[in-house]
């Protein structure tokens, strides 16, 4: 009787996929690079100074000290800071997006003379560092149109409402559309604030919202402008008040100063959990439009 042989194609499908392998190790070294930093803080700031400071480090606190949060709130006027920081972050934010928004819809889909000059002058303005514009805008802020916005909303919030990179990316991602779609709209009498509203932002929508948190981090961290333009408690930011915790010159509380680091990424934390929903929505949204 002859034997019959099976054969099973699928075997050499199961072999480990090195680049794959190395993907995922490399992400999970990247994870753990983040995640660490981020443990520790939240671990030091429930932890005495000598448990901080105590070599091998401890991960884990032995008595958990919930009194550095008080500390450290009473230590510095949050509530001031957190207001200050939400006003000029939302300002901010908003104006940066309007601003870019409507640069590049100009860009991308209006007619003027020298087009090509302004696109390749904001292409230049990407290689310009922020530092070197600090001096300039102090400058100009102190002493505009007669008024010092020194310690003032304004002030903090309008020299970083309109930056290179948003137009950039705004154009570009404008650029992708398919061009019937615009055209199909104005045939059916769209004006232009209704081509951006109605139909090229939301086409946009993963540059839009992937933008959106880039520069609302970027406002909310900022340190160095904030710092430079307030001189008064009443118009300080988080990012500067957590400073208030720090004096070098006597013994350092670490865990209170944990704390307060605390209170300055725990609403980013809480905005990135519910954007990353969004974020999804719109890339899987705009790669499925035909």
């Amino acid at each position: 009787m002859a034997s019959v042989q099976y054969h099973h194609p699928n075997r050499n499908r199961s072999k480990v996929d090195p680049v794959r392998t190395l993907s995922y190790l490399a992400m999970a070294v990247v994870v753990v690079l983040i995640m660490v930093p981020v443990f520790w803080m939240l671990s030091g700031s429930l932890k005495t100074n000598q448990e901080i400071l105590t070599f091998p480090p401890q991960w884990l606190p032995r008595n958990p000290q919930w009194h550095n949060y008080s500390d450290a709130w009473n230590a510095a006027p949050f509530c001031r800071f957190y207001l200050n920081t939400i006003i000029t972050t939302a300002a901010g934010t908003t104006l940066e997006l309007t601003n870019a928004a409507l640069t590049a819809y100009a860009l991308a889909f209006l007619r003027f003379p020298a087009k090509n000059l302004v696109f390749i002058l904001l292409l230049a303005a990407l290689m310009i560092p922020e530092q070197v514009t600090i001096i300039p805008n102090y400058l100009t802020i102190s002493d505009i149109l007669g008024q010092n916005w020194i310690n003032t909303y304004q002030g903090i919030v309008l020299p970083g409402a309109s930056v290179a990179v948003g137009t950039f990316l705004f154009r570009q991602a404008f650029m992708s559309l398919p061009r019937e779609v615009i055209d199909a709209a104005r045939v059916d009498g769209a004006n232009h604030l209704q081509l951006l509203w109605q139909i090229v932002l939301p086409m946009a929508k993963p540059v839009l919202v992937t933008f959106e948190l880039i520069s609302l981090v970027a406002k909310w961290n900022d340190y160095l402008w904030p710092l430079i333009v307030t001189n008064q408690d009443r118009m300080r930011t988080l990012s500067v008040g957590i400073s208030y915790l720090y004096n070098p010159e006597s013994t350092v509380r670490w865990g209170p100063l944990m704390a307060g680091t605390f209170f300055v990424i725990a609403p980013l934390i809480v905005i990135y959990l519910w954007a990353q929903k969004h974020i999804i929505e719109g890339i899987t949204s705009g790669a499925t439009k035909s």
